[in-house]
């Protein structure tokens, strides 16, 4: 019998998860379907119980609805509790149990993909926002020594005091001055508007990765990386490294992600 999973969202016509699960599912020979589901903005919690009550084994989540699936699961593991916020559910009986998958999604692809070791490395996390929050404690547990920079400092150093005794701290752009990272991560919805990057020449030590969240276009931080040499990557490699952890949790095997990741570049 196949079994059925979906991604919802609104809007969710542009969604690269069906393809990228139809990949997986074809490469480690599993027998699913996976589709997009768009919610109704003030139908989220219905849109669960739909589809719990036609059968579907789980399902990813997007924007706007990270925050609703939090407070519709029945289960949370510590990476959802973190992010306050999930992208994943698996349905098993009564239990909804919500997982957080991206910041796992972004450390493959830094470490795996990227060839970036994050341990012991300085990171700058821009922004506080809702990706920020879903990756910081993978960055942690990678081994990272973390900076937030958002321009409401307040809402930078409330994110980073969610983990205190350990090695993050929060502040202002205007803070980064003088100071070097190796990986400087932009978690900001500054590229859908081409906004200015906040950040001072010199900010990138030798070597270092510039990381846009953002995938499909040259974000100005990604042009502000380049003139300033840093080695730079968009958020392509973490939208299908998230899906892998996803995938693996729902069937129990890992799909390879290279090619897929190759695929959807062309």
């Amino acid at each position: 019998m196949i079994e059925k999973y979906a991604v919802i969202g609104n809007p969710i016509s542009h969604s690269k998860s069906p393809l990228i699960h139809a990949m997986f599912a074809k490469q480690t020979h599993q027998d699913i379907s996976y589709e997009a589901i768009e919610a109704p903005l003030d139908g989220f919690a219905a849109t669960i119980e739909r589809l719990r009550s036609e059968g579907y084994r789980g399902c990813n989540i997007t924007v706007p609805f990270k925050f609703e699936a939090f407070n519709c699961a029945t289960e949370l593991s510590e990476r959802a509790r973190a992010a306050q916020a999930v992208n994943t559910l698996c349905f098993e009986g009564e239990k909804i149990i919500g997982d957080n998958t991206d910041g796992a999604g972004l450390v493959r692809d830094i470490e795996h993909n990227l060839g970036v070791t994050l341990k012991a490395k300085r990171v700058l996390l821009m922004g506080a926002g809702g990706a920020s929050y879903g990756v910081v404690l993978p960055l942690l547990t990678a081994g990272a020594a973390i900076t937030i920079a958002n321009r409401t400092t307040s809402k930078a150093v409330e994110l980073s005091m969610k983990f205190t005794g350990t090695s993050i701290r929060g502040g202002s752009y205007e803070d980064l001055s003088e100071q070097r990272f190796d990986v400087v991560i932009n978690a900001t919805s500054a590229g859908l508007t081409d906004s200015a990057v906040p950040l001072p020449d010199g900010i990138f030590a030798p070597g270092a990765l510039a990381y846009d969240m953002m995938y499909g276009r040259e974000t100005p931080f990604m042009a502000f990386a380049r003139a300033q040499g840093a080695q730079v990557a968009d958020g392509l490699g973490m939208l299908v490294e998230q899906a892998a952890v996803a995938f693996t949790i729902w069937r129990g095997v890992r799909p390879e992600t290279a090619t897929v990741i190759a695929a959807l570049r062309k």
